[in-house]
């Protein structure tokens, strides 16, 4: 994908701001009555990551409905990422689920984006066919980030209001004080958390940024029978290699 992409215009609480969007109509007479699918990405990733392109791909095989966004401060929408939180990036998910879907979908997130999923079918019921999460960060603010942090780390947040984190994959990142503060207004408790719609987990053993045994709490607590969890067993985080993505839509596709 080449190019500026679309933008959606939105104006709420966290102030005026562009969002990137990339949507694919359903193919009429094909996938116009089965659900769209809202894809929703992790923590400093884009709509053009290798599982966005990939399932874009299947969805123009399929004639299937396919929305994608980038939250503030990610990719070529508005802002910066030291600017953003978790409310703010929960609005933008709820805008765009709002503007630019219609009907049921199937809503698949990742890392983050799997986070916010949940926070999305709070916000929603009803409107969620089924949910794919990828190896789901839930309460990831203060579950993966405050309370792994050692003395020293909090106490550079404290004291410089930012931490940049090192990275796997790339150059560090910014986590900011505002974004743990803030984080602690959106945590669930995942054993009084109703999903309302089938839910299917996709996680690697090997996963050492989400550990695995936080999707095992939330699919005990959801004890639904219709929830599922496969693990990967040599799978990492990102779950961005090619059998991966072909299990991905294999659950995609039993839903």
């Amino acid at each position: 994908m080449t190019g500026q992409q679309p933008l959606l215009e939105v104006d709420d609480r966290w102030g005026k701001r562009r969002l990137a969007f990339l949507r694919r109509e359903a193919r009429a007479g094909a996938g116009d009555r089965r659900p769209g699918l809202f894809w929703m990405s992790g923590f400093n990733s884009v709509i053009t990551s290798s599982k966005a392109t990939a399932l874009d791909e299947w969805a123009e095989r399929e004639g299937r409905a396919l929305t994608r966004f980038d939250y503030s401060g990610h990719g070529q929408s508005d802002g910066t990422l030291a600017d953003g939180c978790i409310g703010q990036w929960l609005a933008d998910a709820r805008a765009a689920f709002d503007q630019l879907t219609a009907g049921p979908q199937i809503v698949v997130g990742s890392s983050m984006g799997g986070y916010l999923a949940l926070l999305l079918a709070l916000a929603k019921p009803g409107r969620l066919a089924g949910m794919v999460l990828i190896a789901p960060a839930w309460n990831m603010t203060e579950r993966l980030m405050w309370e792994e942090m050692p003395a020293q780390t909090r106490e550079i947040l404290a004291r410089e209001g930012v931490w940049m984190r090192p990275s796997a994959y790339g150059e560090p990142y910014p986590i900011t004080k505002k974004l743990i503060d803030e984080g602690r207004e959106h945590l669930i408790d995942i054993y009084d958390l109703a999903v309302g719609c089938p839910l299917r987990i996709l996680h690697g053993s090997k996963d050492a940024d989400v550990p695995c045994k936080g999707s095992v709490e939330l699919m005990n607590a959801q004890g639904n029978v219709n929830s599922r969890m496969i693990v990967i067993p040599d799978g990492d985080h990102r779950l961005a290699r090619e059998q991966d993505i072909a299990r991905l839509i294999e659950i995609i596709e039993e839903l």
